[in-house]
């Protein structure tokens, strides 16, 4: 939708991709969970305010001053537009890196980061667990995964 614009607010030019696997290649100075060379995955968000009540409860989705999106997103550094999954690099900062485990196929484990947290989060968010029954209802993606 946005490398096409159908929602009429991409800014170009636009590199898209939200469902990041990859590897670290270098880390800044103030990084302290992560090293080069390790297999990490992005979802949809690489920072936010940190500092307003969303943010501080831990729902940075819902941040007051705006999230900023894996791509198509105005970086809070001053770096410019937010590149996705398909740049050669991104920058992101470590609240939002997941350490992804060697043995993962990263092909499987990229839905994951999109789709396959939006169909858990409310499993979770519902404390659905061992014995219950829920029904997932959806013909496309989030309904297979």
């Amino acid at each position: 939708h946005q490398a096409r614009n159908e929602w009429h607010n991409t800014i170009f030019p636009c590199v898209p991709g939200h469902e990041i696997v990859g590897r670290v290649t270098r880390v800044g100075p103030s990084v302290t969970r992560f090293r080069a060379g390790e297999l990490v995955g992005v979802g949809c968000m690489v920072d936010s305010c940190r500092e307003c009540s969303s943010c501080r409860a831990g729902f940075e989705q819902y941040c007051e001053v705006g999230f900023v999106g894996t791509y198509n997103g105005e970086d809070r550094q001053g770096r410019g537009i937010t590149f996705g999954g398909y740049s050669r690099a991104i920058v992101v900062d470590q609240a939002f890196v997941l350490k992804v485990p060697e043995k993962l196929d990263p092909a499987a484990v990229a839905p994951l980061l999109c789709a396959g947290i939006t169909t858990y989060s409310p499993l979770r968010h519902w404390k659905v667990g061992p014995g219950q029954r829920v029904g997932i209802v959806g013909l496309g993606g989030l309904g297979h995964m």
